[in-house]
């Protein structure tokens, strides 16, 4: 599906295949809730030609008091289906960042079993540095389209699971948050919640794994050095986890480029762990 292999694509790509009949773009656009941006109101505003608009926000499990947690398959299946996006669609995610929310609807498609789908390398700031165009207004009439969902278990992580791996450690973890808020010396942006971490976790801020002038994706040697630098082993298995299980997932795609093949989200994230109410141990150093 790219040039570099089924999980990135690059905007010469895209720009190339856009047109084609399978091909659907879809904007992923999240903020954090202390960013006071509406990513609804920009999508309306610019977005790439075609594309629709994933609410990681409303696409959620009922109920839950935790931000953006996966949704049911069933749910999952009925919301994808009205944007148009099903069964037989090649998927080309991106976000208005660059490389921060796309992943993590990469992840969910892969979740429940659409592993036609890829991130947008460098997404729409790298799109429109191209040269390429945008459009305006509200999303389209798009046709439904069905879609079948299989959910793969083992690619999501729970806090029962995540505490059962205190004791055995079979699972290395690996945190996408700035190292400030891995050992509890920058707030975080949910109010509420104690800082640092899951004791026995590694820390790989997800901006390291995301070259900084271009917004795209580190090379894959590149992706290793970053990887062992953070005491990661490689031939071992891995759950990534952030704030809120959004940027834990620019992680995993990059694990995923290395060519890593055990790789699950902790979809908690801090929301979870870090709540004082659920009283699970926490390490700062």
């Amino acid at each position: 599906m790219s040039d570099r292999n089924s999980s990135i694509v690059s905007v010469a790509w895209l720009a190339e295949h856009i047109d084609a009949p399978d091909v659907r773009v879809v904007d992923t656009t999240f903020f954090l809730p202390n960013e006071g941006r509406d990513a609804a109101e920009e999508y309306e505003e610019e977005h790439i030609p075609g594309a629709v608009f994933f609410d990681i926000d409303e696409i959620v499990e009922s109920g839950s008091p935790l931000p953006h947690m996966l949704p049911s398959p069933e749910k999952f299946a009925s919301r994808v289906r009205k944007l148009g996006l099903g069964d037989g669609n090649r998927i080309v995610v991106y976000d208005r960042l660059g490389m921060r929310s796309s992943p993590r609807v990469w992840w969910s498609f892969k979740v429940f079993g659409h592993d036609d789908v890829a991130v947008l390398d460098g997404g729409l700031p790298k799109w429109k540095a191209e040269g390429h165009p945008t459009e305006s207004g509200p999303q389209a009439n798009v046709g439904e389209r069905h879609f079948t969902a299989r959910m793969n278990a083992m690619m999501v992580k729970d806090r029962s699971q995540m505490e059962a791996n205190l004791k055995t450690g079979r699972l290395q973890v690996l945190d996408a948050r700035s190292a400030g808020r891995f050992k509890g010396e920058e707030p975080e942006p949910r109010p509420g919640l104690e800082g640092g971490h899951i004791p026995g976790s590694l820390n790989l801020p997800f901006t390291d794994v995301i070259d900084s002038a271009s917004g795209v994706l580190l090379p894959e040697h590149l992706l290793k050095e970053r990887f062992e630098r953070a005491g990661l082993d490689l031939s071992k298995p891995v759950v990534t986890t952030c704030g809120s299980g959004v940027t834990a997932a620019v992680l995993a795609l990059a694990l995923s480029e290395v060519g890593h093949k055990d790789v699950a989200l902790f979809d908690g994230s801090w929301a979870e762990w870090g709540d004082p109410a659920n009283k699970l141990p926490i390490d700062k150093n």
